[in-house]
């Protein structure tokens, strides 16, 4: 209907009808004030920490500084703590009974004996293991807790989800013969 020529011309017009009413709607929202002198910044700033309340609900002269002593810091995450000195415990080198998970020994026998109890476990490949109280055991930092006639109490520290330590006690007991 239009030939190309007066399409880009009414094109253009129209742009430049819509820059020119924006502008008139910006220029009319800007308010110039005029500059404050030094005593009257000086004069704001006590009146607003003269009506600073405190904890009470009182105002005071005084204004108010954050202490972070006592407070959760708002960025620090709650769900995952990184443990740096724990994890260079776990790289210290580990014997073959601390290689392997707790539902991979079998308890096969208890030794009672005046200098202490000593038990016996077996691993998923047929070897059999001497182990006593304060052995490490386990892949996740077990240590036989106690030795008693029927069972062997290992006790496993972890985090909970809100990274409080908790101890788990696993019993290993000895199988009922048949």
């Amino acid at each position: 209907m239009f030939p190309s020529k007066a399409k880009s011309s009414l094109f253009l017009l129209l742009i430049l009808a819509f820059i020119h009413l924006d502008v008139a709607f910006c220029a009319q929202d800007t308010v110039y004030k005029p500059a404050r002198t030094p005593q009257q910044e000086k004069n704001t700033k006590e009146t607003a920490a003269k009506e600073t309340p405190d904890k009470e609900g009182n105002k005071s002269g005084e204004s108010y500084y954050y202490n972070p002593i006592g407070k959760t810091d708002p960025f620090k995450s709650f769900i995952a703590i990184q443990e740096e000195v724990e994890e260079k415990k776990r790289a210290k080198p580990k014997t073959y009974l601390e290689t392997l998970d707790l539902s991979q020994l079998e308890l096969i026998a208890i030794i009672n004996g005046p200098k202490g109890n000593y038990a016996m476990v077996r691993d998923s490949k047929g070897l059999g293991h001497v182990v006593m109280r304060g052995t490490a055991i386990g892949t996740k930092g077990g240590v036989v807790d106690k030795i008693t006639d029927k069972e062997v109490i290992i006790k496993e520290q972890y985090r909970d989800f809100r990274g409080t330590k908790k101890t788990r006690e696993i019993t290993k007991k000895i199988p009922s013969p048949m």
